[in-house]
């Protein structure tokens, strides 16, 4: 795409959270960290799940996938923020920025949906148990994950070759960690009608989607719940169903917060400043929700560390 003047695109600049030089290895550390943490907590969560053969269940299968999407999604921002703060650099080239706003709604929206697929499984699991292993076999799983990527892959896209449209002027400056695809598409001089269209479209099917989607499956699960005559039937069909709905309540609520804050303030910054919550907070905790609630995930990381500190020894002789 073409400025005004005819030259093409080279660079947007990612300004970030603050322009203060002391600040700056704060900013660092305090990321470097999250994502480490997020990686290695996710890491752990996917050997966890293929090391030990009583994980091998949709369930587990799952959350494996979903484990992987998180440490791509964070991946897609972070390193880029912490080398522009090493190298004290705020530019990302066009090409770089196209790419990264195309794998970070292809692994948002990842997030999004396999959350739905995750509930339509404790669905099955608490209202239909006589039939689980049938109705989730693992040819229907498989199918489930890849149709998620599908969806996903066409729609990041379709949005990334909308965008590619669009003629950039004078102002090149991003007031993100990352190019946003809101804030870019306004900073285009051509007309953007439907590029926003097709956002408030996306978000509707994409958004609106999955929500009445995992909506419907509680409510059919409280139902089933409540129907259950045993108190210790009751709290062990909600325990299997508590991870999950936490990450759901994490990630939906710190969306929610994005969208009120920016609506609320109008302050760039203060948009970017939220967006860390389902950024990079979401994918960091994730693993923590799902590890010290769940006795089966304790155990098989308990095994791995065993496993882990055998081989050492062994190597150690």
């Amino acid at each position: 795409m073409r400025q005004g003047n005819d030259t093409p695109i080279s660079e947007f600049l990612l300004l970030g959270f603050s322009d203060e030089p002391a600040l700056q290895p704060l900013i660092f550390g305090l990321f470097l960290s999250m994502y480490l943490t997020t990686v290695l907590g996710n890491l752990l969560i996917i050997l966890a799940v293929s090391s030990d053969p009583h994980l091998h269940t949709p369930m587990y299968f799952f959350l494996s996938n979903l484990s992987l999407v998180d440490i791509c999604f964070t991946s897609t921002t972070v390193p880029k923020m912490l080398v522009n703060i090493l190298t004290q650099s705020k530019v990302i080239t066009y090409a770089g920025c196209i790419t990264q706003m195309h794998f970070f709604i292809l692994f948002a929206v990842l997030d999004d949906i396999l959350l739905t697929v995750m509930a339509y499984d404790r669905f099955v699991a608490i209202c239909h148990p006589l039939h689980y292993m049938v109705i989730m076999n693992p040819r229907f799983c498989g199918l489930l994950v890849l149709m998620s990527w599908i969806i996903s892959g066409l729609n990041s896209l379709l949005q990334s070759v909308m965008v590619l449209q669009l003629s950039f002027c004078t102002d090149f400056e991003i007031t993100h960690f990352f190019c946003e695809i809101k804030q870019v598409v306004q900073l285009a001089c051509s007309d953007t009608f439907l590029n926003n269209m097709e956002m408030y479209f996306v978000t509707a099917l994409l958004g609106g989607g999955p929500v009445a989607g995992i909506l419907y499956s509680y409510s059919k699960i409280v139902s089933s719940i409540c129907g259950i005559s045993s108190s210790q039937g009751k709290y062990k069909a909600f325990s299997t169903c508590a991870s999950h709905l936490s990450a759901v309540s994490l990630f939906y609520g710190s969306v929610l917060g994005v969208y009120f804050s920016s609506a609320a303030t109008h302050s760039p910054h203060s948009s970017a400043a939220a967006s860390v919550l389902y950024a990079v907070v979401t994918p960091m905790l994730n693993p923590f929700i799902y590890s010290l609630r769940n006795k089966d995930i304790k155990r098989a990381l308990k095994r791995l560390y065993c496993m882990a500190g055998t081989k050492g020894t062994i190597i150690l002789r």
